[in-house]
């Protein structure tokens, strides 16, 4: 058995802001190989914990014994970087020796007339065996999109600032990473290519983040801070999620709270259907499976939240035609959707692609080039941006929700008034009297939820949520959102959280370009992952689709095929009219069995008609 290499002791430490104890007497070790994610509610002091342990703070008591020698990279929330450097001078301002080697015989390339330069350098790239270093460092800064090496980081945003630092943290190749939220300002893609590369590499990781999905795939261990105690936990987040459940199952009914919390979460976990073995399934398969997914899967759910909110009309929200770019960036391209009541829908894509400010134009923050934002006399917006909330100085935490509204109104004259609601989110009696500035990021966002749920709105847009919310106040706002009944429009990059609450997506792909997708993010996943390669490098939806309509169509389906389009308007609207009987008219007892019986006669006949309506349309696509 191999000897276990200790990188770094945590001795008693503790520490505190005037009266407030963060922590006291915590202790705890990290060894070579161990990939710990440090999990606690906002507030706790983790990042101070991260701060002590990188050496940037020092604890009111105890000590921190690091093993000689060993290196330490921080990705912290707050960068060091030089602006005066550009984003190569940025990477190759470090100690480590083979950037300098590799550094030296890029100049020596540079300046060929040089013969001399540039031998010595090839054979200090040969001693060091710098040539796989300089691959996987510009395969790091090309997956992180930081292209232009020349570009000042002065002009860099705050997100492309957070890469840059990323990048340096990994080219460095410490020997224990220390990590706070490295999936901020990552896209999705990005997020999948760091697991893929945490998860293959023999690296020693410690660090905070709020994505359960990062942490099933990355983190070995979990420590858990709670009530202040330290909890170890050997194994990723769902074994971690199963034995917090049985631990807090022995401690009595003061925990009952966290108790019932973690176990709902639990249980959505089991009642999940396991991955689709994707390979062998056609697309068309695929599309109608993820389709009765998508409609079956919040069925499940026991609203325990009975929210009255302010009815929405037969209009929601219509978007025609919608045209907007910045300079030469397209981000709409003719986008037209028509939202019907009560729809969750998911934004996803790249950074860039335009996902803020297209939420901005509904919110009619930002003017459209072209086309129609239409809203409905009843809509009531609730839109929480990234920016957060403004702070007044002297004010407190319960005074910024009232601000707003006293209360939610619930069904049967029930209502949750202003201070239940900031204690559903983990602020406690006493917690909402303190003043706002003293709140720690996570908690100043958790705030800024509230104040926009306490306003009760019938459609909530929702951009960004999940940053700097810790697991535990994102299991509160999953059950929120689960138990609200309006219209849900979200983006985030947070994979766990997605998948929970959306029923289907608008896929950003850039250059204008929105795909409309009928399922969550891991039905989107293994869609992507069911398609031939060749079909994704192939796509070319600027193409109008009377183009792509081939003549492989025989006679008869092309007759088939318009007859089906008729056939499907024909029975949405006959579906719409009865779903408008029940939702508005009392309808007399003895023929409600009888129109239900004929919905569902006519959602049978249109899934058939609409299944074969796709199948002639992809043999048209494909001839």
């Amino acid at each position: 058995m191999a000897e276990v290499q200790n990188y770094l002791t945590v001795e008693n430490i503790s520490k505190s802001y005037g009266e407030r104890m963060l922590f006291e007497n915590l202790s705890f070790g990290i060894n070579k190989d161990q990939k710990i994610a440090f999990v606690a509610k906002n507030g706790s002091g983790k990042t101070s914990i991260l701060n002590i342990i990188a050496g940037l703070d020092n604890p009111d008591t105890g000590a921190i014994v690091k093993r000689k020698s060993i290196t330490i990279s921080y990705l912290s929330q707050k960068d060091n970087l030089d602006p005066s450097l550009s984003i190569e001078e940025s990477i190759f301002a470090t100690e480590n020796k083979v950037l300098s080697v590799i550094h030296k015989y890029e100049k020596a390339l540079e300046n060929s007339d040089d013969q001399k330069a540039y031998q010595v350098a090839f054979e200090l790239m040969e001693r060091h065996n710098a040539w796989d270093f300089e691959t996987q460092y510009k395969q790091i800064l090309s997956k992180l999109k930081l292209n232009n090496i020349h570009q000042k980081v002065s002009t860099l945003s705050g997100g492309q600032r957070k890469r840059l630092s990323l990048a340096i943290s990994l080219i460095n190749k410490p020997d224990l990473l220390i990590l706070d939220e490295p999936t901020n300002h990552l896209d999705l893609e990005m997020i999948e290519w760091l697991e893929d590369y945490f998860s293959k590499e023999k690296i020693t990781l410690f660090m905070v983040t709020h994505d359960r999905y990062f942490l099933e795939r990355v983190c070995n261990e979990i420590l858990e801070l709670d009530q202040g105690r330290l909890y170890k936990y050997k194994g990723n987040y769902s074994y971690y999620l199963q034995n917090k459940e049985e631990r807090l199952a022995l401690e009595a009914t003061n925990l009952s709270k966290a108790k019932s919390l973690f176990k709902k979460e639990l249980e959505w976990m089991r009642r999940q259907p396991k991955a689709r073995t994707t390979k062998s399934k056609s697309r068309i398969d695929d599309f109608f499976a993820i389709k009765k997914l998508a409609h079956q899967r919040r069925k499940d759910h026991v609203v325990q939240l009975e929210i009255n909110m302010e009815r929405l009309g037969s209009k929601v929200l219509e978007l025609h035609k919608l045209q907007k770019s910045f300079d030469e960036k397209k981000i709409l391209d003719g986008f037209d959707y028509v939202f019907k009541r009560g729809e969750r829908i998911g934004i996803i894509g790249k950074n860039g692609t335009g996902k803020s400010s297209f939420l901005n134009m509904i919110t009619q923050q930002i003017p459209v080039d072209g086309g129609k934002v239409v809203v409905g006399e009843t809509v009531k917006f609730g839109y929480y941006t990234q920016k957060g909330i403004q702070i007044k100085e002297g004010q407190k935490v319960i005074e910024v929700v009232k601000e707003f509204g006293e209360y939610i109104p619930l069904t049967k004259g029930r209502k949750i008034s202003a201070a239940q609601l900031l204690e559903r989110f983990l602020f406690d009696k006493k917690k909402q009297y303190d003043f706002v500035e003293k709140l720690s990021g996570g908690e100043q966002k958790r705030l800024y939820l509230c104040a926009v749920l306490i306003q009760n709105p019938n459609f909530l847009i929702l951009d960004e949520p999940t940053n700097d919310l810790d697991v535990v106040t994102l299991n509160v706002l999953e059950n929120f959102l689960l138990d609200y009944p309006g219209n849900l429009l979200v983006v985030s990059h947070d994979r766990y959280f997605m998948d929970k609450i959306v029923d289907a997506l608008f896929v950003f792909r850039g250059n204008g370009i929105i795909e409309n997708f009928p399922g969550n993010y891991s039905d989107f996943r293994a869609y992507e992952d069911s398609k031939p390669k060749e079909t994704i490098a192939k796509k070319e939806p600027s193409i109008p689709k009377k183009q792509t309509k081939k003549v492989s169509l025989s006679y008869n389906e092309k007759r088939e095929f318009g007859a089906l389009e008729a056939d499907i308007e024909r029975l949405q609207n006959q579906k719409q009219r009865i779903e408008n009987q029940f939702l508005n008219v009392e309808i007399p007892q003895d023929e409600i069995q009888q129109k239900s019986e004929e919905l569902q006669k006519i959602i049978a006949s249109l899934e058939e008609k609409e299944e074969r309506w796709l199948e002639l349309s992809m043999k048209m696509e494909e001839g």
